[in-house]
């Protein structure tokens, strides 16, 4: 089989066994109910958090969606991301729904439809607690505050006049206030009231109300979906006549969040009271199976597949065809010149509006091969020039042809030259692939930040995850040495 075909095949072959993999067990799972996708943070206590005792989903949402699935006949399965993810996870058809204390707003009804709102809540404003000239959204003007992107409540700071820093979660946020580096946070409450349970944090306070504006939240679908939408309506008004939602709400608020006004009385408990060594003692596990399901699998694949990419390029590049060449100069400049992050999400949330949609491990693993594949070839093309132009005269003076060559005397000898860099890039990889957690798949850092967020304890955890990444790479640095001595007798 000539050289350029078995660059093409292998990579195809490694999808294939890992696509069977993973869709086994889904293709085993038949059943009559409808199955609706579930998407939701995970780490926005007490609305939708990991049980700290069994590591389960549980929350307030969480529990309303379960009896309205049980309701409605649904077979939930759950989709944890974070909440700037979750939008265009519904738009491109990877969630069905999302439960996840979602704001009815102008702007969103336009593109979404909402079921019947089952939470009633109001805004607060939270500062540093030795700031006394914050109390109302009028005194946010010409001031910094620390939001989530697309939550509704980034747009209630900007009306106030307020400059707006993104972040990630409340929680980073809260950490944003305490250093002074900005000014305020505008949220819910409920979750701010969890907060101040769960961490005992007495360097933060509730300045004031974020206006007098009472707030629904409601379930968000497509629009192409009002048949789900109506089946929700429906179960919801069935456990609200049969009181179910308001049992749900007394269980975690103390009060009934589900009608208006209920919300300023909730007497909010810590979701997690457990001791810094705790929390880090079990997370650890997860982690360890975030890095082993999702990293470790990430990085072999897309680093196999990314290399066969690097040749065929390395090839292209060194080719007399000039279309080759073009093609080959064109993937290496869009991929150097354009950021991990923003090619995992066209990749995962661009390519389905054309028809390619790919799961999540796939389009991780597919977004991360190019990457390696565009960084990685000019190592390969400029190891392949620096094998002496003698080593090409002699193979073919013994009637090897270019493919031969290649594949007996240059590209080993090139190998040699290649592995140290080639390491580096493989070093960057592993790292890289705590990104896909943007793109759904659970890694090692995902379950870090979960943990995290129900906490508060960043440090730590945070710091474990450095020292997972750090495990790996150094292992990996070991194994390089090695290989670069085995690599070593094609030396000349």
């Amino acid at each position: 089989m000539p050289l350029t075909r078995r660059l093409l095949v292998l990579p195809a072959l490694l999808v294939l066994v890992y696509a069977a993999v993973l869709g086994a067990p889904a293709a085993a799972q038949a059943d009559d109910a409808r199955v609706v996708r579930v998407g939701t943070e995970g780490v926005y206590p007490p609305f939708s958090y990991r049980d700290p005792d069994t590591n389960e989903l549980t929350g307030f949402d969480i529990e309303v969606i379960k009896a309205i699935g049980e309701e409605a006949g649904w077979d939930l399965r759950f989709v944890e991301a974070p909440f700037d993810s979750l939008f265009p996870a519904l738009d491109s058809k990877r969630i069905d729904v999302i439960a996840n204390q979602v704001t009815i707003t102008g702007e969103r009804k336009a593109r979404y439809l909402f079921s019947t709102p089952y939470t009633y809540s109001h805004g607060v404003i939270v500062t540093a607690k030795d700031t006394d000239d914050i109390t109302s959204l009028a005194d946010l003007k010409g001031r910094t505050t620390a939001q989530t992107a697309s939550s509704n409540w980034a747009q209630v700071a900007k009306d106030a006049g307020a400059k707006v820093q993104y972040v990630q979660d409340f929680g980073p946020g809260v950490q944003l206030v305490e250093q002074g580096r900005v000014d305020a946070i505008v949220n819910d409450n409920i979750a701010v009231l969890d907060y101040l349970a769960t961490s005992g944090n007495d360097q933060v306070k509730i300045a004031g109300d974020a206006g007098d504006e009472v707030l629904e939240q409601a379930l968000a679908f497509r629009k192409s979906d009002p048949e789900l939408q109506q089946e929700a309506d429906a179960a919801i008004k069935a456990l609200t006549d049969d009181g179910t939602l308001a049992k749900i709400s007394d269980q975690y608020f103390g009060a009934d969040v589900t009608v208006q006004g209920g919300s300023k009385d909730v007497d909010v408990k810590a979701t997690d009271s457990r001791t810094t060594w705790q929390v880090v003692k079990d997370t650890a596990w997860p982690m360890f199976k975030g890095l082993v399901k999702g990293n470790i699998p990430l990085t072999i694949f897309s680093f196999v597949i990314g290399m066969v990419l690097a040749v065929a390029a390395a090839l292209a590049r060194l080719s007399s065809i000039r279309v080759l060449d073009w093609i080959a100069r064109i993937y290496i400049s869009i991929i150097r010149g354009t950021p991990m992050l923003v090619q995992l999400f066209i990749v995962f949330y661009g390519l389905p509006s054309i028809g390619l949609d790919l799961d999540p491990y796939p389009a991780a693993i597919a977004a991360l091969s190019l990457n390696v594949g565009g960084y990685a070839a000019e190592v390969v093309r400029a190891s392949i020039l620096s094998v002496p132009r003698g080593q090409y005269e002699a193979a073919t003076v013994i009637g090897m042809d270019y493919g031969q060559s290649m594949r007996r005397i240059i590209l080993p000898q090139a190998a040699r030259i290649a592995v140290p860099p080639l390491g580096n890039t493989l070093l960057s990889l592993i790292k890289d692939s705590a990104l896909a957690s943007l793109v759904l798949v659970p890694e090692l850092f995902r379950e870090a930040q979960v943990t995290a967020a129900a906490t508060t304890e960043y440090l730590p955890l945070y710091t474990m995850a450095a020292l997972y990444f750090w495990v790996v790479c150094y292992l990996v640095s070991l194994a390089q040495g090695p290989l670069e001595r085995r690599l070593s007798r094609y030396a000349t």
